[in-house]
């Protein structure tokens, strides 16, 4: 079965502007499917392959002349000396559209690309499906808690894995594998011991130091560690938003699982029941919603510009979307009941800056709209506020 992706649209309109599309991702988001079921009349080169690989790396010339002009090449952080070749190779040829490049961990390639394809590239991220896309292709779900337990990884949709099943070997074969090899890991334990911590703290504002204290290593290791997480789309940083507002305001980041049914596997939960009884559940939703909006903005081939606003004396809101000049405040919260109370984050928020143009709160309740351009909105319908 093949799910539609909302990015497909983006990734065609960007192969006549440019003669190279990339398209970053985490391992297992789609990024294959995407372009083999967009470029059907596109060859394919996946640098996985040992064999495919190796031509690539000891005869890059022969390797670009065998596939002709219009190729996909998956997972090409595998040979990163390729991009040069396909530079000069573009110049020659002259016209868009020529290539589509995949890859799984962007600090590499995106330094690749930099040095090699400035200009001759454009970047899409794909994370897995969004709650929008699977509404498409009519998979929905009453509750929240089984879009969380069930996460949004294809395979699981397309051929009917078991979410726990499913995240127990994408853990074990992609994120050790991958990440073990970028950080040269010895002790796998730590690593671990990092991850799960991580999940436990999803949504709270971090302190690195705290942290590392937790995991038994210095803060400068916890933070190379997370760096590689975030690289290889396994966590989304969220910063925070300040302009003018002094020391008043938390500088330190959140971080979200781009996945939240890997989230769930982390914190050991094993059925969706679990989710609404366990300490966590706020923070399940919240990371829920905040990728949601991620995806929404990566489907339209946009930079995120997403924060979330703290100060020192408490006041928060959960997610601020900056669309140029004007700013959306938003405030997440499982709650299937509205109340005035859930409102005093963002209502402070106002008050001290005059950017914001609509302000919402997104829960599990029923839509509507409330005072001040303040809107209810339910959690599937994130798309169509950003």
């Amino acid at each position: 079965m093949f799910i539609r992706r909302a990015i497909g649209a983006e990734l065609q309109e960007l192969l006549k502007e440019y003669p190279v599309v990339t398209i970053l991702g985490p391992r297992q988001a789609g990024k294959t499917t995407l372009a083999k079921e967009s470029l059907k009349e596109y060859s394919y080169a996946n640098l996985e392959d040992p064999e495919t690989r190796e031509i690539a790396q000891e005869d890059p010339k022969a390797f670009l002349a065998r596939h002709g002009d219009r190729v996909v090449v998956d997972e090409v952080q595998r040979v990163p000396e390729l991009l040069s070749h396909i530079q000069v190779r573009v110049d020659e040829v002259k016209g868009n559209g020529q290539y589509v490049l995949t890859g799984s961990h962007q600090l590499s390639l995106r330094e690749a690309i930099s040095q090699s394809l400035a200009g001759r590239t454009a970047i899409l991220n794909l994370l897995p499906f969004s709650i929008s896309e699977l509404k498409a292709a009519d998979i929905q779900f009453d509750r929240f808690e089984d879009y969380c337990f069930t996460g949004f990884l294809p395979r699981i949709y397309e051929e009917s894995q078991r979410p726990t099943t499913a995240y127990s070997n994408y853990y074990q074969t992609y994120i050790e594998r991958d990440v073990r090899q970028l950080i040269q890991l010895k002790d796998a334990s730590l690593f671990e011991k990092l991850i799960k911590l991580l999940a436990g703290r999803t949504g709270q504002v971090l302190d690195y130091s705290s942290l590392a204290n937790d995991v038994g290593v210095d803060a400068k290791t916890v933070r190379h560690w997370i760096s590689i997480l975030e690289a290889s789309f396994i966590v989304f940083k969220l910063s925070p938003y300040f302009e003018n507002f002094g020391k008043r305001v938390i500088k330190s980041p959140k971080y979200y699982f781009t996945d939240v049914g890997l989230l769930c596997f982390l914190l050991g939960i094993r059925e969706s029941d679990q989710i609404s009884r366990d300490p966590l559940v706020g923070q399940i939703f919240e990371n829920l919603v905040v990728i949601e909006c991620l995806k929404s903005r990566y489907n339209k081939g946009t930079l995120p510009d997403l924060y979330f606003f703290r100060d020192n004396k408490g006041n928060e809101v959960d997610l601020v979307a900056q669309s140029g000049r004007a700013l959306k405040a938003i405030e997440i919260k499982s709650a299937s009941t509205f109340s005035m109370n859930q409102l005093r984050g963002i209502r402070r928020f106002n008050s001290i800056t005059d950017k914001v143009e609509s302000s919402y709160l997104i829960y599990t309740g029923d839509a509507h709209s409330l005072s001040d351009n303040i809107s209810a909105v339910h959690f599937t319908s994130v798309e169509s506020i950003l």
